[in-house]
């Protein structure tokens, strides 16, 4: 049970707060614990006490006082019991579409390799990614607390991991979005299509000419594609990732 819930009494101006331990790392690390203590104005709605606290609010799953869920607009009382929940996974999300923030790359590539729609660009800045994010329904990832905490997006979520293996399994594991390898164009997620190889031949060195007979392209940027040396590598990252998708599937 949460220690200051049974204190006998809270100051008027805090609340305590019980955060799930999924939310901890938005948390100061002496903040990280069952029970904690948070400053009150006396009027704040509790979605901007807990914001105010260091959690974003599109990582929160519910919000409980005294046992009841209430909506973000709730504005507390000293006397309340309240508990912060972290989304449940999988998430379930209107379309399983994604715009990744510059720092991403790598992931996106990840991403479009199984087949999902990524959209990416490395020049894009905060408010362009909103845009994109809101005009064309896909969740904003971000390893960034504050654009996640802007009331303009429809929808985000932070990656959790700082190497592009824990970050693709983290989205993989959240959203278990459908799969679909092989599918997508890795450098601009457009739509890859069989092609005969005397369609590209003339753009293939002499080696690649020699050894391979199958291949793609993509019907976007022209990108063509074929199973290549380093063809085992993304055959596990394939694996890997069917591997964590398939437990969700029904």
């Amino acid at each position: 049970m949460c220690g200051c819930w049974h204190a006998g009494r809270v100051d008027r101006h805090e609340l305590c707060v019980r955060f799930a331990a999924e939310l901890w790392l938005f948390l100061p690390p002496r903040d990280r614990h069952a029970d904690l203590r948070v400053p009150y104005d006396g009027t704040s709605s509790l979605g901007h006490v807990v914001e105010s606290a260091g959690v974003p609010l599109p990582e929160v799953g519910s919000l409980l006082v005294d046992g009841r869920p209430v909506t973000p607009s709730y504005r507390p009382l000293t006397a309340d019991l309240i508990r912060v929940l972290a989304v449940r996974r999988p998430q379930q999300v209107p379309s399983s579409r994604f715009v990744l923030d510059v720092h991403l790359g790598t992931l996106a590539r990840r991403l479009r390799l199984v087949g999902v729609d990524v959209a990416y660009r490395n020049d894009l800045d905060d408010d362009a990614l909103i845009g994109q994010a809101n005009a064309e329904e896909r969740v904003l990832l971000t390893q960034d607390r504050g654009l996640l905490r802007r009331r303009g997006l429809w929808l985000g979520a932070y990656v959790r991991g700082a190497r592009p293996d824990d970050q693709f399994r983290d989205v993989l594991d959240r959203f278990a979005p459908p799969l679909a390898p092989w599918t997508r164009c890795t450098a601009c997620n457009g739509v890859l299509s069989p092609v005969g190889k005397t369609e590209v031949e003339e753009l293939l060195l002499p080696g690649t000419r020699r050894s391979y007979d199958t291949f793609a392209r993509c019907l976007t940027c022209g990108h063509v594609y074929w199973h290549g040396a380093h063809g085992s590598h993304l055959d596990e990252i394939v694996d890997e990732a069917s591997r964590i998708v398939a437990p969700h599937v029904s």
